[in-house]
């Protein structure tokens, strides 16, 4: 078969051509010790997009926004905001703010203290101070606010606070780090939408670090996938998710089933590794060939787990391996779907979903795959 290639994957992009560069950073390295944090990398974002910095703890994404904000300073490397080489300057000489995940803000002072305390140390007047604080509450959705204690407000409310004294501040870039990892689902997925209403309302640069790829897929316009302080692939989420450019991306940004060595060559017919998206996959019971656009690998259902809206199938297959399957539950029950486990079945997919990935990484790690021989 041919296989489909991914695409390019560059620091660059489409969306990054259009608008000027609101912060570079050229063959950065930050070594502590003799650990190599971040190990040289390069990366482009552009004024006024949503960039999500993803990977597991210990990839380097948060050295990384640390040496943005002024608070590491780089051992190799140059780092540029709007044009200006930074790498040596102080945090509060960069026109940057940091958001960060236990919020920081002070107990002793009112939510409008709280909001109007940079503008305070740098010496606004009242007047302007109190204006911009009221713009900033009702930037987040806290107006009335004002006057209550960070106690008194729940944990959605007080990272809302958290950011409106980041905004009140006027930065060109905002940084956040994890600023959501507190807070409980639901409540989660209702502040990832009101963050992107937010940066979409002023219109400034988000630099967002997260381990959790549902958060980066929904808020983000690019997202660098990061892995041992290198970048494994920068892109638009659809590009990220759709077409992985090595094992790991594929493998950490979304659930990945991978193809490799004699089991790629039974099932896909060519040397390589391989990759398909579970939901990419159906299940077909008996004789069911397939059709010529269609790869199809025969096996037997090990486990199957039930999650509400669609479930997970995990199939052993004849030529060794396993995939994963996910199929929505349209008209089926949990007892209908508990029911299939150990029986035999067809595993079929379209070639095009298929994709073939770059043998080596950057980051030369693979986490996270659910594949393999």
């Amino acid at each position: 078969m041919t296989a489909v290639a991914p695409e390019p994957t560059s620091p660059t992009h489409a969306f990054a051509g259009a608008r000027a560069s609101a912060v570079t950073l050229e063959r950065v390295v930050k070594r502590f010790g003799d650990v190599e944090a971040v190990a040289g990398i390069d990366l482009d974002i552009v004024d006024g997009e949503f960039f999500s910095m993803l990977g597991p703890s210990g990839s380097g994404k948060t050295t990384t926004l640390r040496l943005i904000a002024g608070f590491e300073t780089p051992t190799e490397g140059r780092i540029l905001l709007h044009g200006e080489d930074v790498s040596g300057k102080a945090p509060f000489d960069r026109d940057v703010n940091t958001v960060f995940q236990d919020y920081a803000l002070f107990p002793h002072m009112s939510v409008g203290d709280n909001v109007a305390y940079g503008l305070i140390v740098r010496k606004v007047p009242k007047e302007e101070r109190q204006r911009r604080v009221r713009d900033a509450m009702a930037m987040v959705r806290l107006e009335g606010y004002e006057s209550r204690k960070p106690a008194q407000m729940s944990g959605g409310q007080r990272q809302r606070v958290a950011l409106a004294r980041a905004l009140v501040n006027r930065p060109r870039v905002l940084l956040l780090d994890e600023p959501l990892g507190a807070l409980d689902l639901k409540l989660r997925e209702e502040m990832q939408i009101e963050l992107k209403e937010i940066q979409q309302q002023v219109g400034i640069t988000f630099i967002y670090v997260t381990h959790d790829q549902e958060e980066a897929l929904t808020m983000s316009d690019r997202i660098a996938v990061f892995n041992r302080g290198l970048i494994e692939q920068v892109g638009a989420p659809a590009q990220i998710y759709e077409r992985p450019a090595t094992p790991f991306a594929a493998g950490f940004v979304g659930t990945s089933n991978l193809l490799r060595g004699d089991v790629a060559r039974v099932i896909v017919g060519q040397d390589g590794t391989f990759t398909v998206r579970p939901e990419k996959i159906r299940l077909a019971w008996g004789e069911e060939e397939g059709g010529p656009d269609d790869v199809v690998a025969p096996g037997t259902i090990r486990e199957v787990v039930y999650l509400g809206p669609d479930t997970r199938y995990i199939v052993a297959l004849d030529a060794g391996s396993e995939l994963v399957v996910t199929q929505q539950n349209l008209a089926t029950t949990s007892t209908e779907a508990l029911a299939q486990q150990g029986k035999s079945v067809r595993l079929i997919w379209k070639r095009r979903h298929c994709l073939q990935l770059a043998e080596g990484s950057q980051g030369g790690g693979e986490g996270g795959d659910q594949g393999g021989s």
